[in-house]
């Protein structure tokens, strides 16, 4: 595997060619992004981080740094603590509507044009088939000068990294639903002919030749754009953060510009759990017929 540098940032240059939109597009998994109240509500685990305003503004420094033109991210509690990281006078924030703690959510740069497409709470499952109520996948649509681009930003049950399709103990049954629930929702893009992507926490170590990617691939052609790297977030681990793409979108990704940004890991305070990981689409303007 080829890790990446370390924290190095793609600055998108000046198109020389035909006119094109280039559009970065991130996720981070901001780990129990709640507000002071709720952080010690009698249901939240009592080790998540407790998070001083200090910390929500070392957060909000990552962020001002990584600089997205949409960012999809998992662990969100309410659009009140997401603005101190993403202020609302340049991103427009949208949660998923479940009833939980966990949201997933997605800030979008002004500007942007976003369609709000109903939740996939498909993804969340039966109350019935899980002990932890699971996240709805937050769905837009979004809008550029170019092109339009379906966005799907998730966070699957953890606790099947890489385990077979005959595991039947653990999360895997659980994940291998949510699969499957996913293929159905790639179906109907591959249907309608929409460019898309898939964004968040897969909680799994996604390759091209898992056997869930593979399921995946097989309603519609894939660009995995984690594939083929180590993360080095966590001393270079496997990737879990995964962005997928499809349609026309997976030929929009610039090569050579997917990038984590390290924050710290290794001491007392640990701002988050996971990395934002990014990667820069050029989109083509679509010509008139």
């Amino acid at each position: 595997m080829i890790a990446l540098a370390g924290a190095g940032f793609f600055l998108p240059g000046a198109c020389l060619a035909a006119p094109a939109q280039t559009l970065k597009i991130s996720t981070w998994n901001v780990d129990w992004l709640l507000d002071s109240q709720m952080q010690h509500a009698p249901q939240i685990p009592p080790d998540i981080p407790h998070r001083t305003a200090d910390d929500l503004a070392a957060l909000a420094t990552y962020a001002k740094r990584l600089h997205p033109d949409l960012i999809g991210l998992q662990e969100v509690g309410d659009t009140a603590t997401l603005a101190r990281l993403f202020g609302t006078q340049e991103y427009q924030l949208f949660l998923s509507g479940d009833d939980i703690p966990q949201h997933t959510a997605l800030a979008v740069r002004q500007g942007l044009r976003v369609k709000r497409n109903p939740d996939v709470s498909a993804l969340a499952l039966s109350p019935t088939a899980t002990r932890h109520r699971l996240r709805s996948g937050l769905d837009v649509t979004i809008s550029t000068d170019s092109a339009d681009l379906r966005v799907l930003v998730i966070h699957l049950k953890t606790g099947c990294w890489d385990n077979p399709l005959s595991e039947t103990h653990h999360a895997c049954p659980i994940l291998f639903q949510q699969f499957h629930a996913l293929r159905d929702w790639l179906a109907e893009r591959a249907k309608n002919r929409e460019s898309f992507a898939i964004i968040g926490d897969f909680n799994r170590r996604l390759t091209r030749t898992d056997p869930l990617f593979i399921a995946l691939n097989q309603i519609t052609p894939l660009a995995l754009v984690t594939a083929g790297h180590a993360s080095p977030c966590q001393n270079g681990s496997s990737f879990i953060d995964h962005i997928l793409l499809g349609g026309d979108a997976t030929q929009w990704a610039q090569p050579e510009s997917l990038r984590v940004m390290v924050l710290p890991q290794n001491s007392a305070r640990v701002l988050s759990d996971h990395c934002p990981v990014s990667v820069t689409l050029k989109i083509p303007r679509q010509t008139s017929p």
